[in-house]
């Protein structure tokens, strides 16, 4: 299967999953990224379920009320039933690395919210150990060098994300960030190095989510669909 047909199939059993543990009239939070893109589009039908949907970025937004759902923000609710993301990677545990799509901070914001995070993604995603994938912080300009230098220390290899490649243009997120990729960590400890990071001048958000991690997972593989809890 391609990659886009394994989304369009694990989205399809996230439909289920939400429809089987929430009630008519529920609030639900919804990340960002292709996935949930398609995830979007399968529960459109469904859009007046709900009586809204905590979103987790500018993009999400735009595709859901494209839908008729409506959208509400993050301090108008005080808790939420179930959140539904992907994830650039994830672990047995239920832990991940997210921000590929930069927004990281408020999936984690979202996130925190919830009472269950049901994870959604293709099995390439399943990993032993976290940290092939590049782990994205997000940062405020101004603390870029120190918060470099402290990530090399870790011996990481730190780029800056642009918004292309051929262009010095950093790339900002929807709270005016930018995002730190580091590449070549081993991330044993999630947790530790989640705290770890959290201490640091500067850093808004690391792509770390073993705190808030998945209750849940949907992964999409060999033609079909496993579920594991957390």
């Amino acid at each position: 299967m391609t990659q886009d047909e394994l989304k369009a199939l694990v989205a399809k059993s996230a439909v289920e999953e939400i429809l089987q543990t929430t009630r008519t009239s529920d609030l639900i939070g919804m990340g960002t990224g292709s996935t949930v893109n398609f995830l979007i589009d399968a529960l459109a039908e469904h859009s007046s379920r709900f009586s809204g949907v905590v979103s987790s970025s500018e993009a999400t937004s735009l595709r859901l009320r494209s839908h008729g759902f409506e959208v509400i923000e993050a301090n108008a609710v005080s808790g939420l039933p179930i959140y539904i993301d992907g994830a650039d990677e994830i672990n047995s545990f239920g832990q991940m690395i997210k921000g590929g799509g930069g927004a990281l901070t408020r999936e984690k914001i979202v996130a925190s919210l919830a009472q269950r995070f049901i994870c959604i993604c293709d099995a390439s995603k399943f990993v032993d150990v976290l940290g092939q994938f590049p782990l994205p912080i997000e940062i405020i300009p101004m603390a870029r060098a120190q918060i470099t230098r402290f990530l090399e220390q870790l011996g990481g290899q730190v780029t800056l994300r642009l918004v292309a490649k051929q262009i010095d243009q950093p790339f900002v997120t929807d709270n005016a960030g930018w995002i730190l990729d580091v590449r070549g960590l081993q991330i044993t400890d999630p947790l530790a190095l989640e705290v770890e990071l959290n201490q640091i001048p500067g850093i808004i958000c690391n792509g770390i989510f073993a705190q808030h991690g998945a209750n849940v997972l949907l992964i999409s593989g060999d033609n079909q669909v496993r579920r594991l809890t957390f």
